[in-house]
């Protein structure tokens, strides 16, 4: 199930309070505890190249578009 079809199922089901809570108690994504979908970028969303080092939270592509503008500087 992708994200969209669970976005649109969900929409369907808030009226319907009893149906929503057994979906959700049956087909809700379980919350990942390690692997490469653990760490998400905060910028764009890509998962993977996830720099986690001074709390930033973002994929490498990322940190490489805005590291001057939050103070980082290149030496070479």
């Amino acid at each position: 199930m992708t994200a969209s079809d669970w976005k649109k199922i969900t929409k369907q089901l808030r009226n319907k309070k009893a149906k929503l809570s057994k979906f959700l108690r049956h087909n809700k994504p379980k919350d990942r505890k390690t692997g490469i979908a653990k760490y998400k970028c905060e910028r764009c969303g890509r998962f993977g190249a996830h720099i986690s080092s001074y709390n930033l939270n973002l994929c490498r592509q990322c940190f490489r578009e805005i590291a001057e503008e939050i103070g980082f500087k290149k030496y070479s």
